[in-house]
């Protein structure tokens, strides 16, 4: 045999490879197998697979010798080459990682989500809200069984054995369309009319007569009317505010008013039933 040959497919050989390996020695913890790396492999009982499912006993039960059965690489060490008739898992627990993309195969629907067979223990959910960005009714409206998926890892628990995917992660985000704002119209504030300007009196220069020019003069023409502004709304409001202190406060003396009379008079009337009580 060629060393080299030996080494490197030897090199080769890794965890999970499928082989079709043919049964070359049978003993009672096992069998040795070809697998045509160059170097015989090993399987034990506990890897063998009976065909009915039954409890394996013996060896003999399920291998023979020139048997060719499937197999795959359990793990390499120290030179060594260990098999299986279980077929590994694609995605082994220490493998999940949060984050990871993974792809899988719907293999059941429910009401609150999809079941994807991702080559772990068990598949992971995809729950209806890590569907789609939108609303989605039912799981129907997006997927079916037997459709082909892409998904996130959101999180994994394997004491439960859970695997949470979401779809949803790995779509793009909807565009949100941005209503244009409407344009708010100034209110250009009402100016209060310019107060009229105060005329300048008249220089006091005496006629012939002894009067007044600037009474004359004042005798003469006609004060122009004031124009009076527009009161405002909180103007009118503070003098309606006013009108009401003064008619409640009207009310108030008026009632103290009364009182004070209602008192004088049986003051009185106490007084008066007093004296007549001395004198009687």
């Amino acid at each position: 045999m060629d060393s080299s040959v030996a080494v490197t497919d030897r090199e080769e050989v890794k965890s999970k490879i499928h082989y079709t390996g043919k049964v070359i020695k049978i003993a009672l913890a096992g069998a040795v197998l070809d697998i045509g790396v160059g170097q015989p492999a090993a399987i034990h009982i506990s890897q063998l697979i009976s065909p009915n499912d039954e409890p394996i006993k013996r060896v003999e039960d399920v291998l023979q010798i020139g048997l060719e059965v499937d197999v795959w690489v359990k793990k390499v060490k120290d030179g060594r080459i260990e098999l299986t008739m279980i077929k590994p898992l694609d995605l082994e627990w220490r493998d999940i990682k949060k984050g990871m993309t993974i792809k899988g195969k719907v293999v059941r629907l429910e009401k609150f989500g999809a079941f994807v067979e991702i080559g772990a223990e068990r598949p992971g959910l995809v729950h209806i809200s890590e569907m789609a960005h939108g609303y989605v009714k039912q799981p129907s409206d997006v997927v079916n069984e037997g459709d082909e998926i892409e998904a996130q890892v959101l999180d994994f628990n394997r004491r439960k054995k859970q695997i949470k995917l979401s779809m949803k992660a790995l779509l793009p985000e909807p565009v949100k369309v941005v209503e244009p704002t409407r344009a708010v119209e100034f209110i250009q504030p009402r100016e209060k009319p310019a107060a009229p300007r105060r005329q300048r009196k008249a220089p006091r220069r005496k006629n012939e007569d002894g009067v007044s020019e600037s009474v004359e003069l004042l005798a003469n023409m006609q004060e122009p009317a004031q124009v009076e502004a527009e009161p405002t709304a909180m103007e009118i409001a503070l003098r309606e505010a006013m009108e009401r202190a003064k008619t409640k406060k009207k009310l108030v003396e008026e009632k103290t008013r009364k009182t004070k009379v209602s008192q004088e008079q049986e003051d009185l009337l106490a007084r008066t039933l007093e004296h007549k009580s001395r004198t009687s």
